[in-house]
């Protein structure tokens, strides 16, 4: 898969804060002239935060769109749609910061269950933990934002599926990987 370079990266912040401005605050949305990368298929999720604290999160862990329509639409649900948060008010859009993680597709961690601590880089792989019906994804910036380790990444990802902590050792679980590239910005100065 094509990395994205640092100019396409400002651009999806771009396209992510536009998606906002224009969805809240009825701004028009910037005339921005896209790479064809952004034509492609990918997954992608965009974060928001606000004064250093998480204020949204959504994306799509697989590549069902053009990397320009998944990141907008990506960026409103994070801003309206997390049901951990209500949704953002005109008066806050000027307060947010951005990141746009690009991801790979997600593959099986293919090795005894025993064995998937060993398999799993911190700081580079992000998870994503199904079974039982259910599935729960967090990003490679996650574990080392927290300082976890391995297990405890893997712990995590079976607590955000609603799935017992250690589940990851059962077979019948599925353990995905996926890498991403991560840009960051704000409604501040110029991105």
């Amino acid at each position: 898969m094509q990395l994205l370079t640092a100019d396409e990266g400002l651009l999806a912040v771009r396209l992510a804060r536009g998606a906002i401005e224009y969805t809240i605050t009825k701004k028009p949305k910037p005339m921005i002239t896209l790479t064809p990368v952004f034509g492609e298929k990918r997954g992608v999720f965009v974060t928001l935060t606000k004064g250093g604290e998480l204020r949204g999160c959504i994306g799509f862990p697989y590549p069902v769109l053009p990397l320009g329509d998944a990141i907008e639409n990506a960026a409103v649900a994070a801003a309206l749609e997390d049901p951990r948060f209500p949704g953002v008010k005109k008066a806050e859009v000027a307060s947010l910061d951005f990141e746009v993680t690009v991801l790979t597709t997600p593959v099986p961690l293919d090795c005894d269950p025993a064995d998937r601590p060993a398999h799993v880089e911190v700081g580079r792989h992000g998870l994503i933990a199904r079974g039982y019906g259910t599935s729960g994804l967090l990003l490679p910036q996650v574990a080392t934002e927290y300082n976890w380790d391995a297990k405890t990444f893997l712990d995590k990802t079976c607590e955000k599926a609603g799935l017992p902590t250690h589940c990851w050792q059962q077979p019948v679980i599925e353990i995905l990987t996926f890498e991403g590239q991560i840009f960051t910005g704000s409604f501040k100065g110029s991105v």
